[in-house]
């Protein structure tokens, strides 16, 4: 499965050509509707724009709204005016932005005319995309000048998180994102078909709601139901008024979903057909109460930037597995290796040979291999796939006797205590059982004893009551004892990312060591 040498603004002629009056995007936040025949006549005059501001093949173009008719018509009149296309955090401080645009080398700009001061004073040339009220655009389309890139040229350049260091950004070409949208359509029944509408408050500028969202959404010409901001009353109204029968989401919407009463969420989900999750761990009790509400399973799946982005998921398989995130897509392969890139089984602890995350000596760095992986990092393209094709991560993981893949952690996030590695996942899910936690996240903090010990911040469940030694003894009678909590604290919130994931590394940098060995 490639590819193909094809412009990823094709998927939106394609839609216009196959469904030209069916619903495209239904834009929760002005109540304006699009047909694929507006979106794509839109698409063509924004590119015509770009253009006409001097934008030359192969040069950077920004776009920074939130999940919204703006940006899908701004993304997609990039790649047709022949530009690479670098989505911002709509969200972030201009300041933020200026940083991801210095970078990239972008001098114009497409957003609101809200922001636009900013940006114009740092010499920014800014532009909007062209609609009118109906949908229909303005302009001479006749103007645009056809641009032939594709394939193997970059399409888009999304900056990373930065959860572990400094963003970097990911090079993806025309041929990564257009596989990964194969990819998935290829899964059997796909996660997207044509008469599907499909809720996204995932942000856009994430390659999650970029690529399984708005491109899969594209390519099937469904509709989109967006929504720049997930609040979740308003969000189960949307699901509920439009119909929507694919949810895709991460742990945090979920979550936030099942706090709602039951039968709430059993009717205004009552049209849905699939839930898909996906950017960070979805806990088991969530996927129960949201099976128990809607007798629906949560599908769940791995990926990240650099792979544009679905790696893995349930839907593979078909079964939802709590505490899986499934198999390989069609056309993508995976390998555990170790920190020299070995492919082999990784030796176990031998200390601990009944470690959970050490099964059968078979955990280690996941490696991925496939035509949607990204062309190294801008702007030289380092640190891409090797020779043969392989990208390792930085993720550790297992395969359990089914061949689904589980994840332990992130190699950054490993706490070593006496030379002994404890995954921060293993104790979490061990604090997380107690009743009275809502959420938890564990650390390592220097500690002159042991190198490290390990610390568990918790936020307890509202009204409940609970003390640093229930959750020690909580943890001693359940892990090795090199793996329990020296340090609980208490706390009102996690940091997070945009996407859900908890900030370990914001956590990380509150913490000191004292002359004796304990936690300052």
């Amino acid at each position: 499965m490639t590819g193909g040498s094809g412009n990823v603004a094709d998927l939106a002629a394609a839609a216009a050509r196959d469904r030209a009056d069916e619903p495209a995007l239904i834009d929760t936040a002005t109540g304006v509707t699009f047909t694929w025949r507006e979106v794509d006549r839109s698409v063509t005059a924004t590119a015509q724009r770009i253009q006409k501001a001097g934008v030359e093949p192969g040069d950077r173009v920004a776009v920074r709204f939130p999940a919204s008719a703006a940006f899908a018509v701004s993304f997609f009149a990039v790649l047709r005016a022949g530009g690479i296309a670098v989505p911002l955090n709509p969200y972030e401080p201009a300041s933020a932005s200026l940083t991801s645009l210095a970078d990239s080398g972008a001098r114009v700009l497409l957003t609101d005319s809200s922001s636009a001061r900013s940006f114009r004073a740092a010499g920014v040339a800014v532009l909007e995309p062209v609609f009118d009220d109906a949908g229909d655009a303005k302009g001479d389309v006749a103007g645009l000048t056809p641009s032939a890139r594709g394939g193997e040229d970059v399409a888009a350049l999304l900056y990373t998180s930065g959860t572990t260091g400094p963003a970097r950004g990911v090079m993806l070409s025309h041929r990564a994102l257009l596989a990964n949208v194969e990819q998935l359509r290829s899964l059997t029944p796909s996660p997207v078909e044509p008469g599907d509408r499909v809720f996204l408050a995932v942000p856009f500028h994430h390659v999650y709601g970029l690529g399984p969202g708005l491109l899969a959404v594209t390519a099937a010409a469904a509709t989109a139901v967006l929504a720049p901001r997930f609040e979740v009353r308003s969000a189960l109204s949307d699901c509920l008024h439009h119909q929507v029968t694919v949810v895709l989401g991460v742990p945090a919407m979920y979550v936030e979903m099942v706090t709602r009463p039951a039968d709430e969420l059993g009717k205004c989900l009552s049209t849905v057909r699939l839930l898909v999750s996906g950017a960070a761990p979805l806990r088991p009790k969530v996927l129960a109460d949201i099976r128990a509400a809607t007798g629906l399973p949560v599908y769940e799946g791995y990926g990240f930037t650099e792979a544009a982005p679905v790696v893995t998921s349930t839907l593979v398989t078909g079964y939802a597995k709590p505490g899986s995130v499934g198999r390989p897509l069609p056309g993508v392969e995976i390998r555990l290796v170790d920190d020299e890139g070995r492919c082999g089984p990784v030796p176990a602890d031998p200390d601990e040979p009944g470690d959970s995350f050490d099964a059968d000596g078979c955990t280690g760095l996941v490696a991925v291999r496939g035509p949607n992986l990204f062309s190294g990092y801008w702007p030289d393209g380092t640190h891409g796939p090797d020779e043969d094709g392989w990208f390792r991560t930085e993720d550790v993981g297992y395969l359990d006797v089914d061949g689904d893949l589980h994840l332990v952690d992130r190699v950054s996030d490993l706490v070593i205590v006496n030379g002994f590695n404890v995954y921060p996942r293993e104790v979490e899910e061990v604090i997380a059982q107690l009743p009275q936690v809502a959420e938890v996240a564990v650390i390592g903090v220097l500690d002159r004893r042991s190198g490290e010990a390990v610390k568990a911040v918790v936020v307890p469940a509202a009204g409940a009551g609970l003390s640093e030694q229930q959750v020690i003894e909580h943890c001693e009678s359940r892990l090795a004892g090199y793996k329990v909590p020296r340090f609980v604290e208490f706390a009102d919130e996690l940091p997070q990312s945009a996407m859900g994931k908890v900030r370990r590394v914001d956590l990380r940098g509150q913490d000191g060591v004292s002359e004796d060995g304990d936690h300052a």
